[in-house]
């Protein structure tokens, strides 16, 4: 069974949760509103663009001026080949700067996240959110870039899926200038200067270039990982990156980890019956984080974007193309069946998809910030990390599960 502490903390969880689900349903917006918001509540954690507290530098982005979309990179200090390539920018930046030459810069797989908080709280700043991040950077020995996708329900269905979507193409673009910036096939004059403002430069004349993924991203080596509903961003994202095939090159998603995923459907499951009320996320209060995420005219439990696995949705599923895929669950978790089952369906078209199960563990066991120093939740952050290694170490598939 959970802690006392787990049990306690859960009350107080679900019971803020409920009263903030309450009062967003009671507070309609009154106006067009189509940009990522933040919660006052929450407690954030600001960037950090140097090594200097943990060896691992933060970077936030504004990608998208009209919808706001906004990313965090997590940037480890493996990534330095040398400690002499650690420079500090000058003026008020002071964070680290890659060298010029690109010389001593490593290049370092990618992991695209997708944050939790049933779909109308959360953030890439939030205090649970960036813990996790640096630890998985650090652990996997990876880029690791959140997406700040929007909020219901100032932005309801699809919003959330086109944020995934619009990240993991800009991540492509990014590596396509990158690569033409080495090559020097672009060759426009900034300013009409002859020698100097050179820079690669969009359809709207903003420079696109940024510094530390044109320095350490690998492209080849990209990895989605999704976080409660995160995960079913993170699996619409890999659907996507399989049917576009060769458009995002050169991305090419390996491997996705969905952790305790967000599904739920019209016909309840076992683990749905017997953990209605478990901890954390009772079912009742997730039905209605549905009911603000979805559109109101299309409400439905077995929308696809709630359940992946239910016969006649408008877009058949192919499993048999997705990316390996390793699910993580939780005992006491009552969303974990449609988890199970999802995971049982792509290992039938032999799709790699291994299952954690962990036992005496609650929904958001290895991602809450409270627990993250507990025993199983270090320990999930491992078996991950051993995991994904298969899928984006440079010697091969030499790392066994």
């Amino acid at each position: 069974m959970p802690s006392l502490i787990v049990k306690v903390y859960s009350l107080l969880f679900k019971y803020n949760l409920n009263r903030r689900l309450q009062s967003l349903i009671q507070s309609p917006i009154s106006y067009p509103f189509n940009g990522v918001v933040s919660r006052a509540d929450e407690s954030i954690i600001t960037s950090n663009p140097s090594f200097s507290t943990d060896g691992v530098a933060t970077k936030d982005l504004h990608i998208d001026s009209l919808t706001c979309l906004s990313l965090r990179i997590y940037l480890p200090q493996s990534a330095l080949i040398s400690l002499r390539n650690l420079e500090s920018g000058e003026g008020v930046y002071g964070g680290y700067v890659p060298g010029k030459n690109g010389k001593n810069c490593k290049k370092l797989p990618v992991i695209l996240q997708f944050h939790g908080g049933a779909w109308v709280t959360g953030g890439i700043d939030t205090v649970s959110n960036d813990v996790f991040c640096r630890k998985l950077a650090k652990s996997c020995d990876a880029i690791v870039i959140a997406v700040g996708y929007r909020l219901a329900p100032e932005s309801r269905f699809p919003a959330a899926f086109e944020d995934g979507v619009a990240a993991i193409k800009w991540l492509g673009k990014q590596a396509n200038l990158a690569e033409c910036s080495r090559s020097s096939l672009d060759k426009r004059i900034v300013n009409e200067e002859k020698h100097r403002g050179r820079q690669i430069v969009d359809g709207f004349g903003a420079s696109m270039v940024e510094p530390w993924l044109a320095a350490h991203l690998d492209p080849s080596r990209c990895v989605l990982l999704g976080v409660s509903c995160g995960a079913n961003i993170a699996n619409y994202v890999a659907r996507y990156a399989v049917e576009a095939g060769k458009l995002l090159d050169p991305i090419k998603v390996v491997a996705q980890i969905l952790m305790y995923p967000f599904f739920i459907g019209n016909i309840p499951t076992h683990s749905e019956m017997k953990l209605a009320n478990s901890y954390l996320y009772d079912k009742a209060t997730c039905i209605l984080a549905w009911k603000i995420f979805l559109p109101e005219t299309d409400f439905n439990l077995d929308h696809l974007a709630a359940n992946p696995l239910k016969p006649g949705n408008e877009k058949p599923l192919d499993l048999k193309h997705m990316p390996p895929t390793l699910t993580v669950v939780a005992q006491y978790d009552w969303m974990r069946d449609r988890a199970i089952a999802y995971s049982e369906e792509l290992r039938r078209v032999n799709v790699d998809a291994p299952l954690l199960d962990y036992k005496d563990a609650v929904h958001d066991f290895a991602t809450l910030y409270v627990l993250q120093k507990t025993p199983k939740a270090q320990a999930c952050l491992e078996d991950i990390s051993i995991w994904v290694k298969k899928y984006i170490s440079l010697r091969g598939n030499e790392f066994s599960y």
